[in-house]
């Protein structure tokens, strides 16, 4: 099974697209994740999105395209993958297509951008590990502090309301005109409400996806 989740930043894709494939045995594929494991291993075409990024240019469909054909092309990739936050636009979709990637199914995951800016703006981050709380909805025991390691938490640039709200806005630019294109497309196409707790979220997207089982 091949999927593309649709969504916009903090709607909880990532963390619903673990998930799935687990259930599935699929992998998730994220560009960004594309990009640094070719540039780690120095690939022709990381050498060829580091030289750009180097530059501080955006990454091109033809760079991106080709990452995704080159991952696709991996043994782990043979039962199906995840496409999480790929394609970003409408000229990527296309070019999807054109390198004749098929796709089985859509899931876009739907919520309201007032939820997703209480959802980001309230996260707090240990920064050497990772970890990640919500002071609202998964607080640290002592406010500030990391559980584990007793250092203070960050709450980054990228979380806050300002940075939050532009992010949405470009996404409703960019990206959303995907969901008028894969609608016309003979393909499974999925809505899923992104709001309440995430084990909800993951049954709704869970009863979705065994329908087509």
């Amino acid at each position: 099974m091949r999927l593309i989740f649709l969504g916009p930043p903090g709607s909880g894709k990532g963390t619903q697209a673990e998930f799935v494939c687990r259930d599935r045995g699929i992998p998730q594929i994220s560009t960004g994740d594309m990009l640094r494991n070719a540039i780690a291993v120095g690939s022709e075409l990381g050498l060829q999105a580091k030289a750009v990024m180097d530059r501080g240019d955006l990454v091109s469909d033809d760079i991106i395209l080709g990452l995704v054909e080159e991952r696709l092309q991996q043994p782990d990739c043979e039962n199906g993958s995840l496409f999480d936050g790929f394609p970003r636009t409408l000229e990527q979709a296309n070019g999807l297509f054109k390198i004749g990637i098929s796709v089985d199914a859509v899931l876009e995951i739907q919520i309201s951008d007032e939820a997703i800016v209480g959802r980001v703006t309230s996260r707090r981050v240990h920064e050497a590990s990772g970890r990640t709380y919500n002071i609202v909805t998964r607080p640290p025991k002592v406010e500030g502090i990391d559980d584990v390691t007793g250092e203070p938490l960050v709450h980054r640039d990228d979380d806050k309301e300002e940075t939050v709200r532009n992010r949405l806005s470009v996404y409703r630019a960019l990206t959303e005109p995907l969901v008028d294109y894969y609608r016309e497309l003979e393909l499974e196409y999925f809505v899923v409400d992104g709001s309440g707790p995430v084990e909800e979220i993951r049954s709704r997207i869970k009863k979705s996806l065994d329908s087509l089982s």
